[in-house]
């Protein structure tokens, strides 16, 4: 391994033609979320910032740079969906990230069908083979190491009702790679699939 690191600041500038950082954490899992304005206009939005943060119960979030729609709706309502993009969904999920006016339906614009949440009132992705139904736990806008607050929000958000394709277990096991999930890399159009050639186990050191 070559000792020779390129080193910088953030706050001077990386001296480099692409910004590495959402290269180098990466790839990262999509936050596609679906939620519901006061008005009954649905909204569906993918986010690079997004993960998984606990189990019992799960919290999961994603962060919005800038106060979107998707953030000002859950402000409101104080529910999303979270649904599973994979390959398939690869070039619909693509065009949800248009920036439109608030008034538009994401769903229709991407041409995708809708399914109804049971807890919660932003619909599903029919197409998505896993979706969870979300109640905010908390919204946070971030801040410099300064206290100084940046105009980028986290929602976390509860899973209470996850909806699974049956199609994706086997023997009781949800199985990952035959999803074909698709996780975001750096650059403005780099993206992965997982399939199940990626797969190796190790156990936990006891």
């Amino acid at each position: 391994m070559s000792a020779d690191y390129h080193f910088y600041e953030p706050a001077t500038g990386h001296g480099l033609p692409h910004d590495p950082l959402n290269a180098i954490v990466g790839p990262r899992p999509i936050g596609w979320i679906s939620t519901v304005s006061t008005g009954g206009v649905r909204n569906l939005a993918p986010y690079s910032f997004f993960n998984l943060f606990n189990y019992r119960p799960p919290i999961l979030g994603f962060a919005s740079i800038g106060w979107k729609d998707s953030v000002a709706n859950i402000a409101d309502t104080g529910e999303f969906v979270w649904n599973l993009a994979t390959r398939r969904q690869a070039e619909a999920m693509n065009a949800s990230a248009a920036m439109v006016s608030p008034e538009v339906d994401e769903f229709a614009l991407a041409g995708l069908a809708a399914l109804p949440s049971r807890l919660v009132r932003p619909d599903r992705v029919a197409e998505s083979p896993a979706q969870f139904e979300c109640r905010l736990t908390q919204l946070i806008r971030l801040e410099t190491k300064d206290a100084e607050p940046i105009d980028s929000w986290l929602v976390l958000g509860e899973a209470i009702g996850i909806h699974i394709d049956s199609a994706m277990l086997e023997d009781g096991a949800y199985q990952t790679g035959r999803a074909g999930p698709i996780l975001r890399g750096g650059g403005p159009a780099d993206y992965f699939e997982i399939g199940q050639a990626a797969l190796f186990r190790m156990e936990r050191p006891r």
